[in-house]
């Protein structure tokens, strides 16, 4: 007989998002003289429409099989919230600028480097993201900077799997990530004043320690099937403790090296964000409090549904790996 214990990290139903709400996003948008996206593009582009019927976008994902411990209930967030509100300035700083911008967006082929301080530096194509690792659905939350949050079913692998096949020598001691440079597919890429001012490509980093964590997860995947562009594919990170601007999206590149690695926002404001970004209701964005979060889930389409931030987004079991830091000068 199994017996499972419950920990502070586990998510019930209660925790995600109602899909009437976002069913009923079509008939409050018209009543405020809303149009679709689509309707103001060339006949020719591709983009999401708001208000099709099937709401199904030009780019195709794939299913994916994947291990799911039973004995847990597989409650699903509504797909198209997470997949319509998204932050990835290479499509747009609008939060529906991803969706519309990325359709036509090529991820076959794909080449995923690891290199840097590795005895054994390998590359991983497109069909490799899917079967080198046996895939796993974890049902994370996901903890904005901006102060909103979503709670979504990842599919992927433990980072710490690909790490170990790599063979770090011992002078690593961080890892540093590199997402794709295509200005031609990303138009953020061609326009710092489109892009959000940052300098492409992105980059991100964690510490050795906290890549190999088992919570960090290297995704290919959410709601059964591979990464749609606007949420990363084909390949993202998710670091559920951490704000989402550490889950690097549409990784090229995976390097260990010995010093801390320079980061996208934190070197673009490093007075506003950290390197390590760990999510902390003690510790303020200089514009906003992080004492609380909009979690986009149930009431209607214009709820604030404000709830409390935890700390470390509510995954306590990391916490040791922090012990003796101060979190509020180390943000």
């Amino acid at each position: 007989m199994r017996i499972k214990i419950k920990k502070p990290s586990d998510l019930t139903d209660n925790d995600v998002t109602d899909e009437s709400i976002y069913k009923n996003r079509r008939q409050v948008l018209r009543s405020l003289g809303y149009v679709g996206a689509s309707a103001l593009l060339a006949p020719h582009a591709k983009a999401f429409n708001w208000f099709s019927d099937d709401d199904e976008p030009a780019f195709k994902r794939r299913p994916l099989t994947y291990q799911s411990d039973k004995n847990d209930p597989q409650t699903i967030t509504p797909e198209d919230k997470a997949t319509s509100y998204n932050n990835f300035y290479e499509f747009g700083t609008d939060k529906s600028d991803p969706v519309e911008n990325a359709q036509s967006f090529n991820v076959n082929p794909w080449t995923l480097k690891v290199d840097g301080l590795v005895n054994k530096p390998f590359s991983i194509d497109f069909d490799n993201l899917f079967t080198r690792f046996p895939l796993q659905e974890r049902i994370y939350r996901l903890r904005c900077v901006e102060a909103w949050s979503m709670v979504i079913p990842w599919i992927g692998f433990p980072l710490a799997q690909l790490i170990k096949q790599a063979d770090p020598q011992g002078s690593a001691k961080y890892v540093a990530f590199q997402t794709l440079r295509d200005p031609k597919q990303m138009p953020g890429q061609r326009n710092r004043f489109v892009g959000g001012g940052i300098d492409y490509p992105y980059v991100e980093g964690l510490r050795l320690d906290e890549a190999m964590h088992d919570l960090t997860l290297l995704t290919v995947g959410l709601y059964g099937k591979s990464l749609p562009p606007q949420n990363g594919a084909p390949v993202r990170l998710v670091v559920p403790w951490k704000y989402g601007f550490k889950s690097i999206k549409s990784i090229v590149r995976i390097s260990l090296v010995e010093q801390q690695p320079p980061t996208t926002w934190n070197t673009l404001a490093p007075h506003e964000y950290g390197f390590y970004a760990n999510v902390n209701p003690t510790v303020d964005h200089p514009r906003w409090s992080q004492a609380s979060e909009r979690r986009i889930t149930t009431g209607g389409l214009l709820a604030r549904n404000r709830i409390a931030t935890q700390m470390f987004n509510g995954y306590e079991e990391v916490a040791s790996l922090y012990a003796g830091m101060d979190l509020r000068r180390l943000y």
